[in-house]
């Protein structure tokens, strides 16, 4: 009994073992000097990237701007540990960002409770393998979710580019008083947030004329060069920019500009998240309140986070021919929400834009992530006073432009064309999101269910009359089916003057169960009374196995078709 046992403690240990769960001993044992090259390019592109796109997101949760860059720098290092991707970067995203907002309504110390929770639930899902709960969400309720949120995202920040202060934050109310108070709009914030967008898509329009996402190659002129850098790094430049027009205005004593205003300086303190807040009025909220207050925004953040991030590992493993572990992804996501609630960050995941700039660029290993972390850490010890001048309408712009492309109107002329049916989850999210955002995913995965429910109770069954009736299953046969099957041999071949026998065609079959077997039982029973067959037709080995292991009266079955047809017809004629 002992040897046994210390072989699979010995297997559990063994180093295979070890770099299932640290895919970083799968690399870095043959890392290059030239993937060090390219991963410090990739890491400082994606970096100067992140800064921006951080505070801006920030925002966008109803969070302090410094909040953003704390959620940005966890990522890096934890996933160069555990991801399994070379691509993915993990931080703050749009998506993730109004979710949060959605849930705790801007109160910081709530947000980082949140990343803590939502990490333990991902962690727990990664070790009890339990991926394969994302592929209910399907994809017309996704495509609806991120068009909804680029809405609601986008709108939210149209308040920024006019300058307008007090704006309700629910969507309905929002769009009202923002064209209600349309006219209390500034026009430094106004001007300064067109002139922010203009330049946005003219470099994203020059990067997209160049003609390649790739990195230029040495061969590349200077010029090429030149603009694809600006064009990665454009979010950084108009953020730059921008914040040297509101120092210079500010600093001759005209403050025509909206800013960032004063924040937190230096690198965030390392402690264990909060278990309780307290209210403006000096209420204190305990966990369980905050627990009960975050209602079902506990399932879908995480369900969402690992989705978003998930989704982007397998479509760059997929372009750049490598393989992910989905379970290990989950883990890497959960590790890095868990380890980030102990530096103040809110719940992050995979960013598209990002992780698209990150292979671009050419990054070779995880360890791109490294270099993007000690960027988004020096902004937070260096850079955090020159944030005070950072205009809002200019990070405003940002995300206007980061989220403008998930607005896929294309998507529905496609399900139109493949399958109508699939645009009524697709509305469902679309519309319930506006009023609340879980509850749009929620429902859109509800209506999802009930659609694959009634395909599943409901399968197609062909009727083909050869003298004897021929019912192909269309799928496979399962207990929620069983009445309508029994419905359809009724009125077809048993309620028939006079009755008929049939031939099931059961090909499509590749499991039943106890009530399937009841079922077929009564039916056998129903056919032998009215002096008529039922015959099992080319029926898989492992249901054929169960059918006479169950021990059917009059059970008849044949490998095809027309043998059973021969079969039915002599015995019509021996009658």
């Amino acid at each position: 009994m002992e040897r046994p046992l210390l072989g699979r403690v010995s297997a559990c240990c063994s180093y295979s073992t070890l770099k299932a769960w640290l895919p970083i001993l799968s690399w870095l044992p043959r890392y290059r000097l030239k993937w060090l090259q390219m991963d410090l390019l990739a890491g400082l592109t994606v970096g100067l990237t992140t800064v921006p796109q951080a505070l801006a997101y920030a925002e966008v949760a109803g969070l302090p701007v410094q909040y953003g860059l704390y959620s940005a720098f966890m990522g890096g290092f934890v996933y160069t540990l555990l991801g399994t991707s070379k691509d993915v970067t993990l931080g703050p995203t749009a998506i993730m960002s109004l979710l949060c907002f959605s849930v705790v309504g801007g109160q910081p110390h709530q947000a980082v409770l949140l990343s803590l929770l939502c990490g333990l639930i991902q962690a727990v899902m990664a070790l009890l393998r339990l991926g394969f709960l994302l592929d209910f969400i399907s994809y017309p309720v996704i495509k609806g979710f991120t068009c909804a949120a680029a809405v609601t995202i986008g709108f939210g920040q149209v308040k920024n580019i006019l300058g307008l202060q007090g704006i309700p934050h629910d969507f309905v109310l929002e769009v009202y008083y923002t064209f209600y108070r349309i006219r209390e709009a500034r026009i430094g914030d106004v001007v300064l947030g067109l002139l922010c967008v203009a330049v946005l898509l003219m470099l994203l329009f020059m990067k997209t004329s160049l003609g390649s996402d790739d990195a230029p190659s040495c061969s590349t002129t200077l010029a090429r060069k030149l603009v694809w850098t600006a064009a990665t790094m454009r979010n950084v430049l108009v953020v730059v920019a921008a914040s040297c027009v509101a120092f210079s205005w500010n600093a001759f004593g005209h403050p025509v500009f909206t800013v960032t205003g004063k924040t937190s300086k230096g690198l965030p303190p390392f402690r264990p998240p909060p278990t309780s807040d307290t209210t403006a009025n000096g209420t204190v909220v305990t966990f369980g309140e905050i627990v009960e207050d975050f209602g079902g925004g506990l399932a879908v953040i995480p369900f969402m986070g690992l989705l978003e991030s998930i989704a982007i590992a397998k479509a760059f493993a997929s372009q750049n021919d490598y393989r992910i572990d989905a379970n290990q992804e989950l883990l890497a996501i959960g590790v890095t929400n868990i380890m980030g609630s102990f530096v103040s960050a809110y719940p992050v995941t995979g960013s598209f834009g990002r992780t698209a700039v990150n292979s671009q660029t050419g990054v070779c290993t995880p360890a791109g992530g490294i270099v993007t972390s000690v960027i988004v850490l020096l902004s937070l010890a260096f850079l955090m006073p020159a944030f005070y001048y950072i205009p809002k309408a200019a990070l405003a712009a940002v995300i206007i432009c980061a989220v403008a492309p998930m607005v896929d109107y294309r998507v529905v002329a496609k399900m139109w064309r493949i399958r109508k049916l699939d645009l009524v989850p697709f509305v469902v999210t679309f519309l319930m999101s506006f009023w609340e955002v879980q509850y749009g995913i929620v429902g859109g995965v509800a209506v999802s269910g009930v659609l694959l429910l009634y395909h599943t109770a409901r399968p197609q069954i062909k009727v083909f009359d050869h003298g004897v009736l021929v019912m192909e299953l269309g799928s496979g046969l399962n207990f929620p089916a069983t009445e309508y099957l029994s419905h359809v041999i009724h009125t077809q071949a048993l309620q028939a003057s006079p009755p008929r026998s049939v031939v099931l065609d059961c090909h499509h079959v590749s499991v039943v169960d106890y009530t399937v077997v009841s079922e077929l039982r009564d039916l056998l029973r129903q056919f032998k009374l009215r002096e008529v067959q039922l015959v099992f037709s080319r029926l898989q080995p492992s249901v054929l196995e169960v059918l006479l292991a169950a021990d059917l009266q009059d059970f008849r079955h044949t490998d095809n078709v027309e043998a059973s047809l021969q079969m039915e017809t002599e015995s019509l004629l021996s009658e």
